[in-house]
């Protein structure tokens, strides 16, 4: 690739922004936009050019792609380096993300809230409302959880196929309260 054109440079820039804002470095963020609208898997040094980043940046960035389980090493032939490509499918690449948020971030947060609703004490009245307070979150965080594990076992395309009846699901459940 010799160059990028306005508009995926208008893509990756602003790929790179959502990222900081979801918590990901935006040299991260961009070179995943980068790889994920390449036809074709790209070499470090490559990347390093197109994005105008520090060639050690792009090593640590794409050590936490592929850490994500969203960017793979592949091969070319004749040619001994490394090259990297992210997911395509944009459901696939929805579900790994999915997947990783909530064991970096939902299955500790449960942990912890389980933790504390056991040591939580009765003693005050502060701490009485301490104690509910934390198990409703619980709660909250119990059924949301196991709500997502019953959506990742629906068969493949589910998903889809349910967002295709979101307007009829809304009236069947406006209905039902």
């Amino acid at each position: 690739m010799e160059k990028l054109s306005p508009t995926s440079e208008r893509f990756i820039l602003h790929w790179g922004e959502l990222g900081t804002r979801w918590g990901l470095n935006r040299t991260v963020a961009q070179i995943h936009a980068l790889l994920y609208i390449s036809p074709q898997a790209l070499p470090a040094d490559e990347i390093a050019r197109l994005l105008s980043v520090a060639r050690s940046n792009v090593s640590t960035s794409l050590r936490e792609l592929q850490g994500w389980g969203i960017v793979k090493v592949v091969h070319v032939l004749g040619d001994r380096r490394d090259h990297f490509e992210s997911l395509k499918d944009v459901w696939e690449l929805f579900y790994v993300i999915l997947d990783e948020r909530k064991r970096r971030e939902i299955d500790p947060t449960l942990a912890l809230l389980k933790e504390c609703a056991m040591a939580a004490g009765e003693s005050t009245p502060e701490d009485r409302e301490a104690r509910k307070r934390i198990r409703e979150m619980l709660n909250f965080f119990e059924e949301t959880s196991s709500l997502y594990d019953e959506f990742r076992r629906l068969p493949g395309g589910a998903l889809r196929q349910l967002l295709r009846f979101k307007g009829q699901l809304r009236r069947l459940f406006s209905t039902a309260s």
